[in-house]
């Protein structure tokens, strides 16, 4: 495929969108030399490149929020051997457009745009956005401030869950909702120290709202073989080369649009889950801070997980013998797993031990985001995380299994009004 770009005046560089009408935004000036950091944020320049397959719902939103942030000649969309009006809707708002003739993944994708037109040559960073994301207004200047830091060499997005309960089913809220609660523990209780400047051991720089400098990006791999997602192994070659620190502020916050589906949500996760266990084994160990921090993470999703599904299978036990009006004790091996199970841990204790704890983070965050709906569908958290505890340790084999080659199969998505 080749490029196609916007008719009109402009060029790389990153300037302010948003002057008077009948005016032409002052280019800033072009990226330093390779190795050079601005501390200007004023002077700093950041191109946007939105790889996109098949998403002709969202696209047009997606550019349209970045269009309120960046001139469209900073703007890059490459469709990525898309079926649908993806490039033609992408063309149509003047951003510049690549389209690939062959599906790459979204991996492959970021690399051919960047090499294409030269973007880390011309910008001083780049920032990677979903198809299916909206920047909330700060984006760039938060961006900006941050990257004027010289020691800065990725700045994750501060990721918001799209809440928009009316234009879902009842699964998709219950998705949604489910996302936002571990969205917001994540971010505020565990990414806030992961991305502090004296530690900077954050595992990802999520791929829906991301920058990386240009001097940064020249030195990573951004599409090696084998890899089913590009974030985990982007943030891993930053920390393993040694390339700088990963920073985060609520000031770069973004809007992403999670599974309608519940099987969208499995694919997903299992796609997440499998990519970073590919990346853990793709990179190996090293003697670093980062590591340190990453055993200790891994560490607790493994055991977390295994009890998760432990507990669930003694409940499963326990609860077998009233439903079937104690049929299954007719089994002696069952009789004996079941008068051993209940002798320790009664079925009251185990329902209580499992829900319990997990609902009243779901209460917390309902009182905190003002949204009681959560309350609701916090009943039908627990069932979620099983799922997720489920496909972290299937994937986990598979990483040195399972062939991957990054191309990927949009989820179901929908055109949400604001």
């Amino acid at each position: 495929g080749g490029p196609s770009a916007p008719a009109g005046p402009g060029g790389p560089g990153g300037g302010l969108a948003g002057s008077a009408p009948g005016t032409v935004p002052l280019p800033l000036p072009p990226a330093g030399p390779a190795g050079r950091r601005r501390t200007d944020p004023d002077q700093i320049s950041l191109a946007v490149v939105i790889p996109a397959h098949n998403e002709e719902p969202v696209i047009d939103s997606a550019i349209t929020s970045a269009l309120r942030l960046f001139n469209r000649w900073d703007i890059y969309v490459v469709s990525d051997s898309s079926h649908d009006a993806t490039a033609d809707i992408a063309a149509e708002t003047g951003v510049n457009v690549l389209e690939l003739l062959t599906n790459r993944g979204k991996a492959g994708a970021i690399e051919a745009v960047i090499e294409e037109f030269e973007l880390t040559e011309n910008y001083d960073g780049v920032v990677i956005l979903d198809a299916d994301t909206e920047l909330d207004t700060n984006y760039v200047a938060g961006a900006r401030r941050q990257l004027s830091d010289p020691t800065v060499a990725a700045v994750a997005g501060f990721v918001v869950a799209e809440w928009k309960p009316k234009q879902r089913t009842v699964i998709g809220r219950l998705v949604s909702a489910y996302r936002d609660r571990l969205y917001w523990l994540l971010q505020y209780l565990l990414r806030y120290g992961q991305t502090w400047r004296h530690t900077s051991v954050a595992p990802i720089v999520p791929g829906f709202a991301s920058v990386y400098r240009s001097s940064v990006l020249r030195r990573i791999d951004i599409n090696p073989k084998g890899l089913v997602i590009e974030d985990y192994n982007m943030t891993f070659e930053v920390h393993h080369k040694r390339l700088g620190r990963i920073s985060m502020s609520p000031d770069t916050r973004a809007y992403c649009q999670d599974p309608f589906t519940l099987g969208d949500y499995v694919k997903q996760v299992r796609r997440w889950t499998l990519g970073f266990w590919q990346t853990v084994r793709r990179h190996g160990v090293w003697p670093s801070l980062f590591w340190f921090s990453l055993f200790f993470y891994i560490l607790e999703v493994v055991v977390v997980s295994v009890l998760l599904l432990a507990t669930v299978a003694m409940g499963v036990l326990a609860v077998l013998p009233p439903l079937t009006g104690g049929a299954v004790l007719e089994f002696g091996a069952y009789a004996s797993a079941y008068t051993a199970v209940t002798a320790v841990l009664p079925l009251t204790t185990i329902a209580v031990g499992l829900f319990v704890p997990d609902y009243i983070l779901t209460c917390v965050l309902a009182t905190v985001r003002r949204r009681p709906s959560y309350l609701l569908y916090g009943l039908f958290f627990l069932p979620m995380r099983i799922i997720d505890s489920y496909l972290t340790l299937r994937t986990l084999p598979m990483a040195w299994t399972a062939k991957s080659d990054g191309r990927w199969k949009s989820p179901t998505r929908v055109a949400l009004k604001r």
